[in-house]
């Protein structure tokens, strides 16, 4: 692919650390186009805005040969505006969205606002990749996941995926020297355990902070995102928008297929 068009996202929002580092991953691939949410965004998964108008303004300047720009929705939001606003109907060659402060493996890819704005693009026919870095931090230090993007990337731009497929690469919070390679992997079985933190505010009323667990189901298993993350591997997991149980198609048939009601 020649100087491929590549749009920029994310869901921790314009002023993210992240955000910047996956400018640099992109940056020697093609010409970047950047729409990312005015002001954090994390754990919308596939929201979309539809009772409330979106706005959107250019930033400049926020980088050297970057056009970007602010949008006040979701993630996919930022995907689908630039899509039909920007574009005038076109779709960017490739999707990148992160680089997320905070892991996007196993069932954390449900609630992800940045693995769906990639997703979003996937649908569209753009080839998308999703990145995170195991650091909740705002103030991460991406240094280590430019390189290794760098070198995901340049083989995902050359590499056929089926349609609506994305990467969601998970890069481990180790020293570079400490990284043992990259692997594929499926996603783990897992899940959160939410906990509701009540407190009171001054006027004597309740209020929650959402706080919890990750559980893994299968701690021994070895072919997951988690137990690569959890060795020092930077795990990449293919996903798709398709989330039929095709396994359990052919029982159902059986107790339900009819020809009359």
């Amino acid at each position: 692919m020649s100087s491929p068009l590549i749009l920029l996202t994310n869901d921790d929002g314009i002023r993210a650390k992240g955000l910047r580092a996956l400018v640099e991953i992109a940056r020697p691939f093609g010409k970047l186009v950047l729409v990312a949410p005015e002001e954090v965004q994390s754990g919308q998964s596939h929201a979309i805005t539809s009772h409330l108008p979106l706005r959107i303004r250019k930033i400049d300047p926020y980088d050297k040969d970057v056009e970007a720009y602010a949008c006040t929705g979701t993630p996919v939001d930022c995907v689908k505006l630039c899509m039909s606003h920007l574009l005038h109907g076109g779709v960017p060659d490739v999707v990148l969205s992160g680089i997320n402060h905070g892991s996007n493996s196993s069932s954390s890819i449900l609630y992800s606002g940045t693995v769906a704005a990639a997703q979003e693009g996937a649908l569209y026919g753009a080839q998308a990749l999703a990145f995170s870095l195991l650091n909740l931090s705002a103030d991460a230090d991406f240094s280590n996941c430019i390189g290794v993007g760098q070198q995901i990337l340049e083989k995902a731009l050359r590499t056929p995926m089926r349609k609506d497929t994305l990467l969601t690469v998970n890069i481990p919070d180790v020293p570079g020297s400490q990284l043992k390679g990259i692997k594929v992997m499926r996603q783990a079985q897992g899940m959160w355990v939410e906990r509701y933190d009540r407190r009171i505010d001054p006027h004597n009323n309740d209020y929650f902070w959402l706080t919890g667990d990750y559980v893994n189901k299968e701690p021994d298993a070895t072919d997951t995102d988690e137990w690569a993350l959890a060795n020092n591997y930077v795990s990449i997991t293919p996903i798709q928008a398709d989330m039929t149980s095709y396994n359990d198609i052919p029982v159902l048939q059986q107790v339900f297929n009819s020809e009359k009601l």
